[in-house]
């Protein structure tokens, strides 16, 4: 989940224990245009939690997505409510992709899935990739589209879209952190003794009050995305400053949006992130363009940044959780029970900051 790392190929081939049966997508997909008798599927390396495939259809190309293998946190992977929220947003929001197929019946895959289309695009996590070679301005571009990208989602007309229904955003905040909270605990049981340090195991309450104890009132309310960050995007290969998609909606709600903001700086402060890259604005930059483009008050930022620091902490406690029961072989999870116990320290250095 850091930043850090080599660029991924854009599609691998699919992972043991997680290939599709295309015999039965042949026949459940087959009025969708394309040749389904050529179906071909591969798996898209990059995410680390639901499971997201590119079907080929002779020359047509689409997207699968469904929820992770194994025990997942009750009401999260939600694919019914990811593809019809995708139904709304899709018309009113050029960047939201258009979902074809949703299939509930768990007897297919073992879950509940959906179809959308395929959106191209370029997706940036750590190196820049060759398309943007002789681009010296591609870092500033491509943040710029970022930050107007996350303004534009914020400015959705809830009620004209027929979202107003989709979460109750008067105490999104402290929900936030009691649902987190709920989450992290029920994890943090699931693991052998020793599995994290122990001034973490310490802490992390200490953490979970000072949220409690400072939250804030709701800026305002709009759509909240919950895991918006730069390679959550794809960008014209041939124009850094052009977003072609924005993926990965299972979390959106109504809510505070600088609680977006929030979970984007904890991204782009991670250890090769973005703020250590040559070219890319740092903490603070980042900040202040978005107050330019939003006219919004970030003045109290912080909570929203622990916040952040602590909802990464728990998805990737959690993922750690189904890699030590044999839920998923992905070599990647590995490390991820390290990653959390250093989101946990390093929001907890910041609740006391030096004198």
């Amino acid at each position: 989940m850091s930043g850090a790392g080599r660029p991924q190929a854009e599609t691998v081939p699919m992972r043991p224990g997680e290939e599709l049966p295309l015999d039965r997508l042949r026949e459940l997909l087959a009025d969708l245009p394309g040749d389904w008798a050529a179906l071909s599927a591969e798996q898209f390396p990059g995410g680390y939690s639901n499971l997201t495939y590119l079907l080929r259809a002779g020359e047509q190309a689409y997207v699968l997505r469904r929820a992770p293998r194994g025990q997942v946190a009750p009401g999260a992977h939600d694919m019914a409510r990811e593809y019809r929220l995708l139904e709304r947003v899709a018309p009113v929001l050029p960047a939201a992709p258009r979902p074809l197929r949703l299939i509930e019946d768990p007897q297919v895959l073992g879950a509940p899935f959906y179809v959308m289309e395929r959106r191209r695009g370029v997706v940036i996590r750590s190196a820049l990739p060759p398309e943007y070679a002789g681009l010296p301005d591609a870092p500033v571009r491509m943040t710029g589209a970022l930050i107007d990208t996350l303004v534009r989602l914020q400015e959705v007309d809830l009620q004209a879209a027929g979202l107003s229904d989709l979460g109750q955003p008067a105490g999104f905040n402290r929900r936030q952190i009691e649902g987190w909270a709920g989450r992290w605990r029920r994890a943090r049981e699931a693991l052998p003794p020793g599995a994290l340090a122990p001034a973490v195991e310490l802490g992390d309450e200490r953490l979970i009050a000072w949220l409690l104890e400072r939250q804030p009132a709701e800026s305002a309310h709009t759509l909240v995305h919950n895991d918006f960050k730069l390679d959550n995007l794809l960008l014209d290969p041939h124009d850094p400053g052009r977003v072609t998609a924005l993926l990965d909606w299972e979390m959106t709600t109504l809510g505070d949006p600088l609680a977006d903001l929030g979970l984007l700086l904890t991204y782009w402060t991670l250890p090769g992130a973005q703020a250590e890259q040559p070219g890319f604005p740092d903490r603070d930059e980042l900040v202040a363009l978005y107050a330019q483009r939003s006219g919004r008050d970030v003045s109290g930022l912080l909570w929203y940044e622990l916040l952040g620091d602590f909802k990464l902490a728990v998805i990737a406690l959690q993922i750690f959780v189904r890699y030590q029961r044999g839920q998923t072989r992905d070599p990647r999870f590995a490390a991820l029970g390290e990653q959390a116990s250093f989101l946990i320290r390093r929001a907890l250095a910041r609740t006391h900051p030096p004198a």
